[in-house]
Formats: structure tokens, sequence, C-alpha cells
């Protein structure tokens, strides 16, 4: 080799002392894991049978993307219009930080709590979502027994694919009925009885849909029920199938059933025909709240329906205070909307909610490993709420107070001088 190809190609024997050592290298690695160990292929994992692989709720909803078809998919995620709301019921928790406490003795840490004289595990229950068994074949069972194991509360669509009875046979457990009120109140009248007679325990009234908000995915899916499932409450009235429409077949649905002359006179004839408790779910002002406690109401949810109905109202997070406050500690408030993360509940719970419910989690867990997905749900965000209140230095939800988190509109903090 000449000189002019010496410096066109530098120095040959280095390179390939180089590729022989880098050969042997990865022929080492291959024959060989370690001192005496034979090299062993990486284990391809599938998403879907592997439950280690998922070490929070939110990863779930990718995986349910995957699995289920477009029309169910986008059915269970979409918000209303331009979906501002669903992004910022997620991102108002994000401008919500903590105070934590130090120093203090978290050796044993205490999540029970009672809902309406009801003894749970932990302050995080379960919301009502329609028609689950789109997400699995089990649907509204598996997440009742799932529920029922966690020691918590599940709530039962009205809209849901099995019925009251249906989910009493599931097992023992504390449930309530979430009630549309339609426009013949017979049929209202014979659902709260039927609910009643089941062994639910409240009646949880949606008051924020006179009208179904406009879901576009819906429309442009013309989203129908599947032909195998019925709204089965409705079954033995003919108000169980969704007709084929031009629209989204649930908001036809609502259009010709739901009631949208309900109003506060109505919760008075509610308690004319059931005992049990009334909590009233769509609630964002203290107006409202004001009005509830007046009317007897035994709870309230704040609630804006999974941002489904009105987009640009607010966060439910950032409406609870107000709500809390308006109710001077005369009945539970309760939050649903966005909860993801343990320390979403605690931040509720410092803002002074009584729990939360939880609903879109519950589904896409549900969809990719039925029961076993809904109870990991609920295991993950006991775990880590349990891991915040340590953290924060709560042994217990009496000791999780304001002082715990600083938000957005609080007043600048200055410290005391010494």
């Amino acid at each position: 080799m000449d000189l002019a190809e010496k410096k066109r190609h530098g120095p040959v024997e280095n390179k390939v002392i180089v590729v022989v050592v880098r050969s042997v290298l990865v022929k080492g690695a291959k024959d060989c894991d370690g001192p005496g160990r034979p090299y062993e292929e990486p284990q391809k994992h599938d998403s879907h049978s592997n439950k280690m692989e998922i070490t929070n709720v939110m990863e779930y909803e990718a995986l349910a993307k995957e699995k289920l078809p477009k029309m169910i998919y986008d059915y269970y995620a979409s918000g209303a219009e331009d979906q501002w709301t669903l992004q910022e019921n997620r991102n108002a928790f994000a401008r919500i930080l903590f105070r934590p406490r130090i120093l203090i003795d978290v050796s044993k840490i205490d999540l029970t709590t009672q809902v309406l004289g009801f003894k749970i595990t932990m302050p995080i229950m379960v919301a009502p979502t329609a028609m689950q068994k789109m997400a699995h074949p089990e649907g509204e069972y598996a997440t009742a027994r799932a529920s029922a194991a966690a020691g918590t509360i599940m709530t039962l669509s009205s809209w849901g694919t099995s019925s009251v009875e249906e989910v009493a046979s599931a097992g023992p457990g504390v449930r309530f009925f979430q009630l549309y009120v339609y426009k013949d109140r017979n049929v209202v009248t014979q659902l709260v009885k039927r609910a009643e007679k089941a062994g639910f325990k409240a009646i949880v009234l949606t008051v924020d849909t006179p009208r179904l908000g406009r879901r576009e995915s819906d429309i442009k899916n013309r989203f129908i029920l599947p032909p195998n499932l019925t709204l089965k409450n409705f079954d033995g009235l003919d108000l169980g199938k969704l007709d084929k429409t031009d629209d989204s077949g649930l908001a036809s649905y609502v259009a010709g059933q739901v009631d949208r002359s309900l109003s506060w006179k109505d919760i008075m004839w509610l308690k004319t025909i059931t005992q049990l408790p009334i909590l009233v779910k769509g609630v964002l002002t203290a107006e409202d709240a004001r009005i509830a406690v007046q009317y007897g109401v035994a709870g309230i949810i704040v609630s804006n329906h999974g941002a489904r109905q009105l987009d640009y109202v607010p966060a439910t997070i950032m409406a609870l205070e107000e709500v809390v406050r308006a109710t001077q500690g005369r009945v539970p408030v309760f939050l649903d909307g966005g909860i993801r993360r343990g320390t979403d509940v605690f931040k509720a719970l410092a803002l002074g909610a009584s729990g939360v419910f939880i609903g879109r989690p519950v589904v896409f867990s549900l969809a990719v490993d039925g029961e076993a997905g809904v109870r990991k749900t609920l295991q993950m965000l006991h775990d880590e709420l349990e891991l915040t209140m340590a953290l924060s230095g709560c042994r217990s939800l009496a000791e999780i107070t304001r002082n715990h988190i600083v938000a957005p509109w609080d007043p600048p903090r200055i410290a005391p001088k010494l």
C-alpha cells in the first residue's frame, strides 16, 4: 500500500483488530450470559397478558385502544366538542402542589373511611360507566366482583349492559345505582324499586344531562350499541335498544327518552318513591350546592360527566373547593373526573372531598384484563394514595388538611418572622 492509500484509509491493522475484537465480544455475549451461564434470548412480553408490566392506571388506556374496536374506544375515551375540559380534568391536578410534613411516624397508615355509613377500605369508589360489556364480555359483573374484592363501592349505570338483578347476583358488596330520569315516570319508579329490592344502597341522580353533550367522535362513528347487547335494565320495557341514526345512536336515544323538564322539585318526588339516600351527581357551583342541601340530598358529587357534556366548564378539581365551602359540612362532597393517580386522590381530599369516583380507568382496565384488570387498577390507586400519605406525613384520612397542598389560587405564603 503506498503512502497516498495509507492516508486515505488510515492504518488498516487497527481496523482489523477492532473488527475482530468486536466480533469476539458479540460472540462472547451471545454464548454466555455472565460467568458459567448460557446465553438466553430476551423474553418477548405480551403487554395484554403480562400484568407485571403495568405500573400505573394510565397504561391501560393505550392497551385498550389497541384492543377495542374504534367506535367503542372512542365512545369511552372522548369528551364533548373541543375536548378542552377533557384535557383540563387532568391538567388541573398538575397545577396543585404538595406541602409535605416531615419526621412524623408513618409506620402505620389507615386509608379506611365511611361513606353514607358504609365502611370501605379506601376513599376511592367506582363511578357509573355505561355499557361495560362493550369493553369485556363479563362487563358489569367483573366490575362488581373487583369492587367488592377491593372493599369499595361500585355504582351501576342506568345504561348498564347488565341489570340491577344481575349485578346483585355477582355476590356481596356495597353498590349504588345511578339514575337517569325518563319522561315516563313509571319506568323510573319501577327501576328505583328494582334497585332497592336488589340491595342497592343509594341512588346517584345524574343532574347534568337534560340533553346529551355533543361528542363528535360518536357522530362520526354513528355510535350504536353492538347488536348482541342491550341496556339490560330496560329490556322488558322495550327501551333497551339504541336505533341506528345519522347521528350518535345514544344522543338520539336520550333525546327520545330522558326528561328535559327535570328540576329540583323532582328530588322531592324521588324521595316519595324510595327510602334510599339520594346523591346528586353533576354539581359544579356553590349556588347549586346550597340548593341541593336545602332539598335534603345525602351527598353531592362534583362532576362534569367526564367532560362529556358541556365543554369549557372547569375541571372538577377546580370546582371542588367552592362546592365544599358552600355545603358548610352539612353533606359529604365527592369528586369524579380526571383521577389517575393516588396523588390526585390526596389533592381532592385536601380540598375537602370525602372521597372520589373513578370511571375511565375502570373501563380501560376491564377491556384489557377483565376483573383482574379492575382489581389491579383499584390496588394501584390504593397503594399510590398510601405512599402519598406517608410521604406527606399523614397517617389517616383525617390528618390530610388544606395545608398539605398549595393551589394556583392561593395567596402567596409569607413565612412568619422568627
